[in-house]
């Protein structure tokens, strides 16, 4: 097990009224936020399928996605099982169980919007540690 602590500001500066640019391909990047209060990013996991998750993370908040582009399944540890969740065009999800995605088509083929708090603590274990 592994813990990370996010404290604000934990986001980056962004020019209000006009476009952010996040690059493709990577796994994470914070976009912008509301220091002390939230912050946005873009998500788009390098696993491909649920067996390739390594780990599931699990905040002391709740987080929202919402699918931007392609596909991207949560795998969520839910009490005794492990179950994936795909998101759907248009239908945020609230997370609040350990989990991490996956991008059924391939690394970084799908994207999803997060919002979470600045402030928060995350603990990493493996996946089948989560459950009960």
């Amino acid at each position: 097990m592994r813990r990370v602590t996010t404290r604000p500001p934990s986001f980056p500066e962004a020019t209000p009224n006009v476009a952010l640019n996040p690059q493709p391909g990577l796994r994470w990047q914070v976009t912008c936020g509301d220091a002390g209060h939230w912050r946005t990013g873009i998500y788009s996991p390098g696993e491909a399928s649920a067996a390739a998750v390594a780990e599931l993370e699990w905040h002391d908040c709740p987080e929202l996605f919402l699918l931007l582009s392609g596909r991207v399944s949560l795998l969520l540890a839910d009490g005794a099982a492990l179950r994936e969740l795909p998101l759907e065009p248009g239908k945020p999800v609230l997370v609040t169980a350990p989990h991490c995605g996956f991008c059924p088509d391939g690394p970084h083929t799908g994207t999803a919007f997060v919002v979470e708090r600045d402030s928060f603590d995350t603990e990493y274990r493996l996946p089948r540690e989560w459950l009960s």
